[in-house]
This record gives C-alpha cells, sequence and structure tokens, in this order.
C-alpha cells in the first residue's frame, strides 16, 4: 500500500512540474501582438491582416514604417515586402497572432 501512494505521489509531482513547464514556454501573444502593432507601423497603418498556414500577410498604408529588424527579432523566419503589403512567416504561431491583433484592431 505504501508503494502505491509514493507512486501517486510522484505522478503528482510529475504532473505539476509538466505544468510549470508549459506554462513558462507559453508565449504571452497578447504582448507579442501589440509589439507587432507598433513595428508594423501602429494599428493606424494596419489596412488589413490575413494568415495562410504558417505566413502572417498584413496590408499597410505605409510600409516604409514598418520595423523589419525589429519584426525578425520578435521571431518572424522570414519577410516578404511586395509593394505595400509584408509577408511575415511566423510559422505555427501566426494564426494566433493574427486572432489578437484582430482582437486588438
Amino acid at each position: 500500500m505504501g508503494q502505491i501512494i509514493e507512486y501517486i505521489i510522484i505522478a503528482i509531482v510529475l504532473i505539476i512540474i509538466s505544468l510549470v513547464i508549459v506554462k513558462l514556454n507559453k508565449r504571452n501573444f497578447n504582448i507579442e501582438a501589440n509589439k507587432l502593432i507598433t513595428y508594423l507601423g501602429g494599428k493606424d497603418n494596419i489596412v488589413n491582416a490575413e494568415c495562410n498556414m504558417s505566413r502572417f500577410k498584413v496590408i499597410l498604408k505605409d510600409v516604409t514604417k514598418a520595423d523589419k529588424d525589429s519584426i525578425q527579432k520578435l521571431g518572424a523566419k522570414g519577410i516578404v515586402e511586395i509593394d505595400n503589403q509584408l509577408k511575415i512567416i511566423f510559422g505555427k504561431n501566426a494564426k494566433q497572432l493574427k486572432k489578437y491583433i484582430e482582437d486588438l484592431l
């Protein structure tokens, strides 16, 4: 009986440790979305935002206001500029960022 209790305690401790690790690794997308909006020149500069798989496409009024270096530091794996739009590769986080940005705009 004592050994079963030890296994239960070990299982509970492992679950708690797992939850703490997941919580620490989880990115705060609300903060990142605010930063991204700033790096894109502010919410008044954003005309439209779309998400396609791992790419986040944003149409801007003035693309020169975008700080591509800071966007890259935020975690973008690549940025392509075409006319007044930026296609930013964020990987699996693109959809979550788009959702938060839409809520902020």
